[in-house]
């Protein structure tokens, strides 16, 4: 295994060649040699052998084919001027795989199928005999493996028993549908509204026909429809839309993720004429009225109700399982091939903990460019620990990671956090184990000059368990610009403290710049110090909890520009932070005072200023569109002072006290709705003139925004320098005499479509 490892003797002189003669360029083919010299005409076998050669200012150039091998770079560059980088060639798929071709399966019974493998097939690591576990890891019960088995691609699931690989193809553990778990909404009763006049309402429990579902008691009398899985529906026959209707009102209720509603035409595959998101409304009987904007209808028309999952449908009701055995000199892996025959098709199973992380730290200044990297064995990434990712910078410096597709890790994506150290998840899940692995760390170089720097620009991550990207301390000053990140954490066949598409701890003055969020748990999970951090121009979608989560920062931070249009929009135990110009079209959940004391910092440093507890308020709130949300009014009771200002609520979002003369446009929808075309992703909606009437907005500035209470610092930028809010979205500039809400510095009003994302985009 690792067959990259091997290096010819009489290669070693050429890395004494090129720091004698200047840069290299190492050529990498599957086709190669790795007794060459790794010229055009001499190509090395495996990117493992141009590694051991490269010296600062080099390049590895790889070309196309699959390379079954874990990279882990000896050295890295001087400077940024002098790095190595590692590229895959121009046009040329170079795929780097975690993983194993396995052939040789035997038919046990049914769809089930087995292989015995020798145990030195795995090399020095078996992730079948390697459990995942780490601080604030919750295993939901059972017993879970760093090892993954893959059909065509696409991972199987581990069973918690033989006998489930065992069972026909299909049968269903309780563990991955538990009872009760999945239901979506309830659902009290609808109603058309049209221009004039106000059309009764009809009882949801007044269906004609119906797949699902069941009634039950309604707290505001009568029934309900509940019990409500993704793809029940049901059918009203009757449904008089009068002379026209743009909107229905819907009357649900939800204690779980929530659910989306679509309205259908006659039938279940009938036209689609809306959509209606609900989220989580704190409760199966907490009501709330939630309008939705659909196509014209006119006269009495059959409506049918589908229901979905906000969240992706996790895993297929048909999902093989599989199931590993560890013995002392072999391991079996039990799997289900629904009706195909494994040995026909492509089975690969991870053999290796990472794909491209180094074995020690402070390997700095590495360029990865253009691969795609998959099938990692990674262990959980807790912050207490050393963060292993199928793709890693292991407490290094100045990394530029770009342009790659990375997938399918049973954990994490990319890590930019910690080293590993003798109290590796030893904190007992507690605030204070933290705390001590944050003065570790300040021992240990946790500083602008020995740690962060990164710059992730323009990936494609997707498939991983635990989060796509994770950072503990070590993302410290860097970027992240330009990523698409999706179904992170879908399955949630385990769970804990670190999910979403970005988990960030200490991310201080770190720049989290138009990436496409979507399909996550959550969106971005900012915990503990993000001071100095700017999250600003992203898109985010279809992340069933919430698109950003900021847990016990003390500020300042800022969040501008963003497209929040999942349910839910934020999730905040924080203080410090200004929210500016973006639109947010979910709920928000401001929770009370947290009495955790964490930590803040002195300005533009990692250096430890202080600790405090976690009061709410603080915040500062301008230029932002509000749209079907609850709105403000959670900073109605903030123990600390807020800051509001020039932020228009439409669709029934509601202002909090401390704002002085809000604009609340109660008869406006703004029609919002993300559309996706051929070229890109498209925001359709309309904009009214009159949001930018009355009284002038002011451009926000650092001077504006004033000083963070609790560290005492002022909202500038990662340099230093004064912030100045004049761009929008797009790059477009702002008025500075009397800027436009929301996200977009749009002229005048109307039907708007902005695109929003380009296909291609880090597609």
């Amino acid at each position: 295994m690792d067959t990259g490892r091997r290096v010819a003797g009489a290669v070693l002189g050429v890395l004494l060649l090129s720091a004698a003669c200047g840069a290299t360029e190492y050529h990498v083919s599957v086709n190669g040699d790795d007794a060459n010299d790794g010229s055009p005409s001499r190509m090395l076998k495996t990117i493992s052998a141009a590694a051991a050669l490269a010296a600062p200012g080099d390049v590895i150039t790889v070309h196309e084919g699959t390379y079954r091998e874990r990279v882990t770079p000896p050295r890295g560059g001087e400077s940024d001027a002098k790095r190595i980088v590692y590229q895959a060639a121009p046009g040329e798929r170079a795929v780097i795989k975690g993983s194993e071709v396995v052939t040789g399966w035997e038919r046990v019974q049914h769809d089930t199928w087995k292989v015995v493998l020798p145990n030195t097939f795995f090399g020095d690591y078996n992730p079948y005999a390697d459990p995942i576990r780490g601080d604030w890891f919750n295993p939901k019960g059972r017993v879970h493996h760093t090892g993954a088995v893959y059909l065509d691609g696409h991972w199987l699931i581990e069973a918690a028993a033989r006998e489930e690989a065992l069972a026909p193809a299909g049968t269903v553990p309780p563990w991955l549908h538990p009872a009760g778990e999945g239901y979506l909404l309830n659902v009290a009763w609808l109603r058309p509204a049209p221009g004039s006049g106000e059309a009764p309402r009809i009882p949801a429990t007044g269906f004609a026909a119906k797949n699902g579902t069941q009634n039950a008691p309604c707290s505001e009398g009568g029934e309900c429809i509940g019990f409500i899985l993704s793809g029940h529906w049901v059918t009203y026959p009757n449904v008089d839309f009068q002379g026209g209707t743009e909107q229905l009102e819907i009357r649900a209720a939800s204690a779980s993720n929530g659910g989306l509603i679509e309205l259908r035409l006659d039938g279940p595959d009938g036209e689609v004429l809306g959509t209606c998101p609900v989220p989580n409304t704190g409760g199966w009987q907490s009501w709330d009225t939630f309008p939705v904007t659909m196509r014209p209808v006119s006269g009495v028309k059959a409506l049918c109700l589908v229901f979905r999952s906000l969240r992706p449908e996790a895993v297929p009701e048909d999902a093989g399982l599989w199931y590993a055995e560890a013995g002392e000199n072999d391991t079996t892996i039990w799997a289900q091939f629904s009706g195909v025959d494994p040995n026909e098709r492509l089975v690969e199973i991870n053999v290796r903990r990472a794909v491209f992380y180094p074995d020690t730290p402070y390997v700095d200044y590495l360029t990865v460019r253009g691969f795609t990297m998959e099938h990692a064995a990674t262990q959980w990434a807790p912050p207490t620990a050393e963060q292993i990712g199928l793709l890693g910078t292991h407490w290094s410096k100045g990394w530029i990671i770009e342009d790659n597709v990375i997938r399918y890790s049973v954990c994490t994506g990319v890590t930019l956090g910690k080293y590993g150290d003798s109290w590796d998840n030893t904190s007992a899940d507690t605030a204070e184990g933290y705390v001590e692995t944050i003065h570790r760390a300040l021992e240990n170089g946790w500083n602008r000059d020995t740690v962060g720097g990164h710059i992730v620009r323009n990936n494609t991550i997707s498939h991983c368990e635990q989060s796509g990207m994770v950072g503990s301390l070590g993302a410290i000053f860097s970027t992240v610009a330009g990523n698409t990140i999706h179904d992170i954490h879908v399955r949630q066949l385990f769970t804990g403290a670190e999910m979403a598409g970005i988990k960030f701890h200490g991310a201080i003055d770190t720049v989290i710049r138009h990436n496409r969020i979507f399909r996550c748990t959550r969106g971005i999970w900012l915990d503990w110090m993000a001071q100095g951090a700017r999250v600003t121009g992203n898109l985010f979608y279809d992340n069933p909890s919430e698109d950003l989560f900021v847990e016990v920062n003390h500020g300042p931070f800022v969040v501008d520009n963003n497209l929040f249009l999942s349910p839910v929009s934020l999730l905040s135990v924080s203080r410090g932070g200004a929210y500016v110009h973006n639109l947010f079209a979910g709920n928000f959940n401001l929770l009370g005072f947290d009495g955790r004391m964490t930590p803040y910092h002195r300005a533009h440093s990692t250096e430890l200023a202080g600790m405090h507890d976690n009061p709410r308020g603080d915040d500062r709130y301008y230029n932002n569109l509000f749209v079907g949300s609850r709105g403000l009014t959670g900073y109605d009771e903030a123990q600390l002072p807020v800051y509001m200002s020039g932020n228009v609520f439409l669709n029934g979002a509601l202002p909090s006290k401390h704002e002085q003369a809000p604009l609340v446009a109660d008869g406006r929808d703004a029609g919002f709705v993300l559309v996706e075309r051929a070229d890109g992703l498209y925001l359709e909606g309309s904009v009214d003139p009159a949001w930018t009437a009355g009284p002038q907005r002011q451009l926000v500035t650092t001077e504006l925004l004033g000083t963070a209470e609790i560290p005492g610092l002022p909202y500038e930028n990662p340099d230093g320098t004064p912030l100045r809010i004049d761009a929008d979205y797009f790059g477009a500039p702002r008025s500075a005499e009397n800027p436009a809400p929301g996200p977009f510095a749009v002229p005048g009003g109307g039907a708007q479509a902005l695109k929003v994302w380009a296909v291609g985009a880090s597609e």
